[in-house]
């Protein structure tokens, strides 16, 4: 059905918004090159955009 995708974070979460720190938690990350693979739904689409300075996205199968 959705297309799955894997995140993974390559900048801290020191010094930024709360509402960035806790959009990282949702998505399981929080330290530098934790990776989760998720499926790639409206809500985590958005979640990706309002962090995307701070993690790198790649397609999976």
């Amino acid at each position: 059905m959705y297309p799955k995708v894997k995140i993974t974070q390559v900048r801290s979460l020191i010094g930024r918004p709360g509402d960035q720190k806790a959009t990282m938690v949702a998505l399981g990350l929080g330290k530098i090159n934790r990776e989760v693979e998720k499926t790639c739904t409206p809500q985590i689409l958005g979640m990706i955009k309002k962090v995307s300075h701070l993690i790198k996205v790649e397609e999976t199968e």
